[in-house]
């Protein structure tokens, strides 16, 4: 019997993630990973490379399980293996490998976009989301009553959707402590409420981390002092003055900008920030950005499979996702370099783009595209 070979397809009619992948990050490029995380691959039948390119797929056709996956493999031109065989190796492969191969496709797919950065001027959206199961799934994730969960804290380019940072928690961390593990200080960072922290702000100032955060309502202001304005507030706009935040030791030692609005339910949005040259309208449409991070989440959410969690360990449930999420990235990358290749008459919208693609139904303009003139940086 002739030992098993991953197929090698020039043409996206007949690719799928997988194949895809195989290009972008060939096998050999796992090796200095995996020497680094010392975790040695002694398996033949189904290695460390075969599980990445499984997860991929799983990711990108949202199958239900390894059970499920063990059916589909081979149609979709993976190594075929039995699920019990699948979910052991889940289990050992330390999901530091997902997440650095995560990091190799960002700083791949993201090159272009970083050489154009110079002064902080692209916002970054950072936020997380949680994923539940019941508390037999993860008892190492435990949270209150009957449930268990995990948490992705995650950065992205506003207005580019592309992912920037993730780091992983257990559902049960504070969103505040992982907000150093993806901030940049290269761009405008724009956040909820719960990464407010007034000696966090004062650090940001000492960083040149440029900011707009939500402040929470009972957030107290020390010396308000009022900036000028040559017109009167409109709209939904009331405040703008610069003061010290909290009280006594919770004192800010710096004064910082604050803007306050209503939301269209007419509750206050108090927002902080370092940023003085912009006007309080501006201030007041960074902040509404952040919008953009959720429409990410609902997104991975419904498309990838996220929520479906195959494995119940550490290694399992975060080597997943991170796959997934490395999905994403790909994905985003194919889209935006189609898009600016192809002739305006057959551009796509994402949705469009990623509905035709899992169908292998993109039109023939993308098709000669991706054969003939994508490259990857």
């Amino acid at each position: 019997m002739y030992p098993y070979k991953h197929p090698k397809r020039g043409d996206l009619k007949s690719t799928s993630i997988s194949n895809i992948l195989q290009s972008v990050i060939p096998e050999e490029k796992l090796s200095p990973f995996l020497q680094e995380l010392e975790y040695v691959d002694k398996a033949r039948k189904f290695t460390v490379y075969d599980l990445f390119l499984f997860l991929a797929e799983a990711s990108f056709q949202q199958w239900k399980g390894y059970r499920d996956g063990e059916v589909r493999m081979v149609s979709s031109s993976l190594r075929p293996v039995d699920h019990s065989t699948l979910s052991k190796k889940a289990k050992k492969v330390p999901f530091e490998l997902f997440k650095q191969l995560l990091n190799l496709m960002i700083d791949r797919c993201n090159r272009s976009t970083r050489r154009h950065l110079g002064i902080p001027k692209a916002l970054l959206l950072v936020d997380s989301t949680k994923i539940t199961v019941g508390k037999g799934r993860l008892p190492w994730a435990l949270l209150k009553g009957e449930r268990a969960g995990i948490k992705l804290h995650v950065s992205v380019v506003a207005d580019e959707g592309r992912l920037h940072k993730v780091t992983e928690t257990t559902g049960n961390s504070h969103d505040f402590k992982s907000c150093p593990e993806v901030t940049d200080k290269r761009f405008i960072l724009v956040a909820d409420r719960a990464y407010s922290g007034y000696k966090r702000f004062d650090d940001y100032l000492e960083q040149h981390q440029f900011f707009v955060i939500r402040l929470r309502d009972n957030t107290l202001f020390h010396s308000p002092v009022s900036r000028t304005r040559s017109e009167p507030f409109t709209g939904t706009l009331e405040q703008d003055f610069t003061c010290q935040l909290g009280k006594k030791q919770g004192l800010s030692k710096n004064r910082f900008r604050v803007v306050i609005l209503r939301d269209p339910q007419g509750n206050p949005v108090i927002l902080a920030t370092n940023l003085h040259w912009h006007s309080a309208e501006r201030i007041a449409e960074i902040y509404k950005k952040r919008w953009q991070i959720e429409v990410f989440f609902r997104w991975i959410k419904q498309h990838l499979n996220i929520p479906t969690l195959f494995g119940t360990t550490p290694n399992a449930v975060y080597g997943q996702l991170y796959t997934a999420l490395l999905v994403y990235v790909l994905l985003k990358f194919l889209f935006d370099e189609g898009n600016a290749g192809v002739h305006w008459s057959a551009k796509l919208t994402f949705a469009d783009f990623d509905r035709l693609f899992t169908l292998q139904r993109l039109p023939v303009e993308w098709i000669t595209f991706f054969a003939n003139d994508l490259a990857f940086p």
